[in-house]
C-alpha cells in the first residue's frame, strides 16, 4: 500500500541569496545572507522576513515604500522565487 502521495509532506525549501541596502541593512543587521526558504513569491519572503524582530517588521512593513528586484531585476511582490534566486530589498532612494 504505497504511494508517491505526502499528505503531511513540508513544502520544498529553495535556498536564495538576500541582500538589503541602506535602512533595510542597518534593520536586519546584515547587508545580504543566504537562506533557507519556503517562500514561494518575493513578497512571501518579504513577509517571512518581518517575522524575525520588530526592526525587520518595521523596515520591510507593507505600508513602507520597500522596493524589491528578483535577479537584479526590480519586481512585484508576486514574483515567483526559485532555487538559487538573489533578491534585493531597498528603500526607493538609497542616497549616494
Amino acid at each position: 500500500m504505497s504511494s508517491n502521495h505526502k499528505p503531511n509532506a513540508k513544502p520544498t525549501t529553495k535556498q536564495v541569496t538576500v541582500r538589503y541596502f541602506a535602512s533595510i541593512r542597518e534593520a536586519m543587521g546584515t547587508g545580504s545572507e543566504t537562506l533557507d526558504t519556503q517562500a514561494s513569491t518575493v513578497g512571501a519572503l518579504r513577509q517571512s522576513l518581518m517575522q524575525r524582530s520588530p526592526q525587520a517588521a518595521a523596515a520591510l512593513a507593507s505600508e513602507q515604500p520597500v522596493r524589491m528586484a528578483l535577479n537584479q531585476t526590480m519586481c512585484a511582490a508576486d514574483a515567483p522565487l526559485q532555487a538559487g534566486d538573489e533578491v534585493a530589498f531597498f528603500p526607493p532612494v538609497t542616497g549616494g
